[in-house]
């Protein structure tokens, strides 16, 4: 143990120097990472077509590749999962995230190099684990099994040499032999196909493992949990994991989920600390105790741009880089990343908490909100208030979405909330109004909505019975990894489905 800890801590001054070093010198690092990813990729069929050999600096960058999104790059793509290879990036691709960040659509296949996968995704889990480390010395998380809540997807034969399936499912195929035998549980129950048979051997087949610390989406972890207790006979997780001390989270927004964690692990066992990981990179992790922002990783292989959210939609909207963003501002997020991704707008919403260094707090998708009467709800509102709600009630949320209900002859439109509680409110009514105070004092625009009930009624809420929304995520064969609940939709889609289960 005495070696054990020894070389770890090695490991991790030397990391925490190498972090210290970018969270001081972040411009010049970003500037060094932009010029090796165009100079790596300038021989490609990309790097060619938009003349990557002559760029010398960001403007050069900006002006030479246009911004793309996954339609723009769907044939590239599709290309090189048929065999293809040096068109977005120089070295082999046979690894493709299938992507599952909405329930419906068309799934998006996210190029996976071998550099994103060593430099950026489990890099990122090294340092989660090294910055732990470092704000709990005393810690014994190394000594116990990690245990991680990923997808239920099967990778999938594409050729004879690529393959395709979650991000989790391509991380855990590929581990260091020194992380899969610290890893439970075994690979063949991990990467099951079937969610609800995967839950049920996961618990069975780890109860008497030394779990140390868990990983997952939030939502799906606590289904496995509950059925953790269940099986078991437990009232709490720690009378099965006594050594229990580390849960890491990302994929939504942890605040709703908090007090459901703290129901089945006693307050203050266990240290949850949030990562920004998605198929297309490893971009933040939670660097400081009890706090809800995350430094940005700048020496991933990902260079960073910023797009205005109030710009976004707008033909050639303006980018930034790091140099020029400010405070508390909604961004849209840009990156140009080591799996050949350039300029790729990935659809989530930033803001930053601090400039000195830089953190971040994710704050929803450019898809996710409602401006059906001008009000301009995002995510971030909706969470936010949904969260103080419920603490000034006592009440506990297990999901929810919301959508718009449209003007009718005689009344105004009105937001219809349709809510799973695992604790109802005593009062629905003093629900609904601290709802909707909490809504009128975030955003301004929907305080001037609500004015005199005009244009805007308060919030209208509707009761999910207990697994509505289990039900329908499994009706689409979205059950576990990182599928989520659409918060809020613009239209009535995700509501009359949900409501026909209702």
């Amino acid at each position: 143990m005495e070696i054990i800890n020894s070389v770890f801590s090695w490991i991790i001054k030397k990391r925490i120097h190498q972090m210290e070093l970018f969270m001081k010198y972040p411009l010049d690092v970003q500037t060094e990472l932009l010029q090796a990813l165009v100079t790596k990729a300038k021989n490609t069929e990309w790097g060619k077509k938009y003349g990557y050999d002559s760029i010398k600096n960001y403007e050069d960058f900006k002006n030479n590749v246009p911004l793309q999104d996954y339609e723009s790059l769907k044939k590239d793509i599709a290309r090189i999962k048929n065999g293809e290879q040096n068109i977005l990036w120089p070295t082999e691709i046979k690894w493709f995230a299938k992507s599952s960040g909405t329930t419906t659509g068309e799934s998006k296949f996210i190029p996976v190099s071998k550099e994103s996968l060593i430099d950026c995704h489990y890099k990122g889990g090294k340092d989660l684990l090294a910055i732990y480390h470092n704000n709990h010395p005393e810690s014994k998380l190394i000594l116990g099994k990690t245990l991680v809540v990923g997808g239920s997807s099967q990778l999938n034969r594409i050729n004879s040499g690529a393959y395709s399936g979650d991000l989790s499912a391509i991380i855990m195929k590929n581990f260091p032999m020194w992380v899969e035998q610290r890893r439970v549980p075994k690979l063949s129950i991990a990467l099951m196909d079937n969610w609800e048979d995967k839950i049920e051997k996961m618990a069975l087949s780890t109860v008497k493992e030394d779990v140390s610390n868990l990983s997952g989406v939030p939502s799906w972890t606590l289904v496995f949990l509950k059925r953790m207790l269940e099986l078991h006979g437990k009232d709490s997780i720690l009378d099965i994991w006594p050594n229990l001390e580390f849960y890491m989270h990302g994929g939504v927004n942890f605040a709703p989920y908090k007090s459901q964690f703290e129901k089945l692990i006693p307050k203050g066992a266990v240290n949850y600390y949030e990562n920004y990981n998605a198929s297309e990179g490893f971009f933040g992790i939670q660097d400081e105790n009890e706090k809800d922002e995350m430094l940005l990783m700048l020496d991933y292989g990902i260079f960073y741009e910023f797009i205005d959210s109030n710009d976004f939609g707008v033909e050639n909207p303006k980018t930034i880089t790091l140099e020029n963003v400010e405070l508390n501002k909604s961004y849209v997020l840009v990156i140009s990343t080591n799996a050949g991704l350039w300029r790729y707008v990935i659809g989530d919403t930033v803001k930053f908490t601090s400039l000195n260094p830089f953190r971040i707090k994710v704050t929803g998708r450019v898809k996710q909100f409602i401006n059906a009467f001008g009000e301009e709800l995002i995510v971030e509102n909706a969470e936010e208030a949904l969260s103080l709600a419920c603490a000034k009630t006592n009440t506990v949320v297990i999901e929810f979405t919301v959508a718009p209900e449209y003007f009718s002859s005689n009344a105004s439109g009105k937001h219809q909330w349709l809510i799973e509680f695992e604790r109802n409110p005593e009062n629905m009514d003093e629900f609904s109004e601290l709802l909707d105070q909490e809504l009128k004092r975030l955003n301004s625009d929907y305080e001037a909505k609500r004015f005199n009930d005009m244009v805007l009624s308060k919030p209208a809420i509707q009761l999910a019975k207990r697994g509505t929304f289990y039900s329908w995520m499994k009706e689409k064969n979205k059950l576990g990894g990182q599928h989520k609940v659409p918060r809020l939709s613009n239209d009535r889609d995700y509501m009359e489905e949900l409501l026909k289960l209702v």
